[in-house]
């Protein structure tokens, strides 16, 4: 097996492991203190010796590597992603029946891309809190459907398919007349009693496991890629690059962005300044010290971006069209939906050419605004300078996502690149 090959094997794995932001946090903190790393507890004094440690907070982890003689002026190179996706979430007394079905009541998370959705073995994922306060990761495996009306109650539906947001995605999971219970269920698999569940944060997955076809099997299919796809090759750089001398190595991977990223464990939120400033305090720093450290950070921001799709190409930009297989894009917005500037686009176009990466520009059609990312709320929040990239992919916010491996890969490297500061 090849580094790519394995690096592709990993990836489907961890997708597989994250059917929520708090299993994709808990599931990379695995990760990580099998590779040495030491998990701080936000509550408990910081150590100002070198070492690996992380931080979770709720659905987001953030993970760094702090060399021998580091200082309070020591400046970062952080990687930036998230680990939250479009979807639904289970509402309060989300069991309801109706007309013989078992159904469970969600709110769309997010801008999923709502067909996407039907006809799906669905599982809830996601986090319960018990009345002594602990906090319990669980999932159901296949439990759910939204099921699609027949065609033949709906004669044109292939000529325009509108979905009502509160009467057309609720799933299905069983017939009245059998029982069964969606928080019951989640308790079962969390080894808790139901009757001890105090509260909830739980979300829908697609349970298609991640799969690769097509010509040499380098097309690589599986939900969550934006933005697993980053928050991995985060996590793969971290694990695998030694860090740039004179430098802190850092992963921060953020939920909410699919919201707007403004909660606490959220890029609008505290977090990242948080973390900054204990690093800096453990090592007897000032704020003076930690803008000296700004001054000289980077920030990456990875999340994924849009491949020119073949079906509908008017809808990229004529001269810039990005292709799967083609590398990774280099993000670029006049108006600061992205933070790439010149700076940005020449530090990654170096990295990559020092990973044997290519690298492509993205920037959208005029007719067609682009999302927004993390990058433009940490330049914002911090003065850290950022440069936004990505994988390109199609059917992004769809309950399956596609990619290229190759892309994928590049990613992987140029970020290994990053933090070894080459």
């Amino acid at each position: 097996m090849t580094d790519a090959e394995r690096y592709i094997a990993d990836l489907a794995r961890y997708i597989a492991a994250s059917p929520s932001s708090y299993h994709a946090a808990a599931e990379a903190g695995r990760m990580l203190e099998a590779a040495g790393f030491t998990r701080l507890d936000e509550s408990a004094a910081w150590p100002s010796k070198a070492g690996k440690r992380f931080v979770i907070r709720d659905g987001a982890i953030v993970a760094w590597v702090q060399p021998a003689g580091a200082t309070a002026t020591t400046p970062f190179r952080i990687l930036g992603a998230h680990t939250d996706s479009p979807g639904f979430k289970l509402k309060p007394n989300g069991g309801t029946t109706s007309n013989g079905w078992s159904q469970a009541s969600v709110e769309v998370y997010g801008g999923p891309l709502l067909n996407s959705w039907l006809d799906r073995e669905l599982e809830f994922a996601g986090r319960l809190v018990t009345r002594d306060g602990r906090e319990h990761l669980a999932r159901t495996g296949p439990f759910a459907r939204i099921p699609q009306l027949a065609i033949h109650l709906d004669r044109g539906v292939n000529d325009g398919l509108k979905l009502d947001k509160q009467q057309h995605v609720q799933p299905v999971f069983g017939v009245e007349a059998d029982g069964g219970d969606i928080l019951r269920s989640l308790a079962d698999a969390a080894g808790v009693s139901v009757a001890q569940v105090a509260g909830f944060d739980v979300l829908t997955a697609d349970t298609n496991p991640p799969a690769r076809f097509g010509v040499g099997e380098k097309l690589f299919a599986a939900g969550r890629l934006d933005n697993l796809s980053s928050v991995f090759a985060g996590l793969h750089a971290l694990l695998n690059a030694k860090p740039a001398k004179g430098h802190i190595s850092m992963l921060a991977a953020f939920d909410h962005e699919e919201l707007g990223s403004n909660s606490r464990s959220g890029a609008s939120g505290p977090l990242l300044n948080d973390i900054l400033a204990r690093i800096g305090g453990a090592l007897k720093g000032n704020a003076e010290d930690r803008r000296r450290a700004y001054a000289e950070s980077w920030c990456v921001s990875a999340d994924a971006g849009h491949a020119v799709h073949p079906n509908y190409a008017e809808r990229h930009d004529p001269n810039n069209r990005p292709i799967a297989g083609g590398g990774t894009l280099l993000k670029l917005n006049a108006n600061q939906k992205y933070a790439s500037d010149a700076h940005g686009s020449a530090l990654w176009s170096r990295l990559a050419e020092a990973a044997g990466a290519s690298v492509q520009a993205f920037v959208s059609n005029n007719t067609v605004p682009c999302g927004s990312t993390i990058g433009p709320l940490t330049a914002t929040r911090l003065g850290i300078r950022v440069v936004d990239v990505g994988v390109p992919l199609l059917s992004m916010h769809s309950a399956r996502e596609l990619a290229h491996v190759d892309d994928l890969w590049a990613l992987a490297r140029t970020t290994g690149a990053f933090f070894a500061g080459r």
